[in-house]
């Protein structure tokens, strides 16, 4: 495990949490974010780290990463939730779309985060009571940078082929080059 972080329960009685996420940084911030919210934190990296967590000490809260170097965070959903069905699984991406979306909620997430979250919006998420809507994002993506997101998941999944991503968007192959060779709006 690449981090353990302990903190104090307030109101809920299990407040053990997995985080899974190939980002260190980002990772070891929420970590301590959330662990000064009461959470007490197991940070890992890799998808075989969170079987491991998930299989001997079953969280009652997951933060997973919905794309990793060694897999995708949905597969450690149903290794979470045979050791511990009542785990609370909030997913988190850079690639927010609707099918990932849907694809969360059917492996068993209670809610699905589009990156960068803040741990205010994850902490919500991981507590809010069965049925209740959430609050809207307090600083929402903008509408360009989810477009920019959407273009770079669509790369992706045409495995980096500028030609078939322009096609797939209906867009000048030349315009999809300058809009991959710019940084990411805010």
């Amino acid at each position: 495990m690449d981090e353990h972080v302990t903190s104090v329960p307030d109101s809920v009685s299990d407040k053990t949490l997995l985080i899974l996420d190939d980002d260190a940084a980002f990772r070891t911030r929420l970590g301590r974010a959330l662990a000064a919210r009461g959470f007490v934190v197991s940070a890992v990296a890799t998808v075989n780290e969170a079987h491991d967590v998930a299989r001997m000490n079953p969280p009652a809260f997951a933060v997973l990463d919905m794309r990793l170097e060694d897999g995708s965070g949905l597969d450690v959903v149903d290794e979470i939730h045979k050791n511990r069905p009542d785990c609370r699984v909030v997913m988190l991406t850079g690639y927010g779309n609707i099918a990932t979306a849907v694809a969360a909620v059917k492996a068993g997430a209670v809610d699905y985060l589009a990156k960068p979250a803040d741990a205010d919006d994850v902490a919500k998420a991981l507590l809010a009571q069965t049925g209740e809507l959430p609050e809207p994002p307090e600083n929402p993506m903008s509408a360009d940078r989810v477009r920019w997101e959407h273009i770079q998941r669509v790369y992706e999944l045409c495995g980096h082929n500028v030609s078939e991503t322009a096609r797939r968007l209906n867009m000048h192959r030349r315009t999809l080059q300058r809009i991959l060779a710019k940084r990411a709006p805010r």
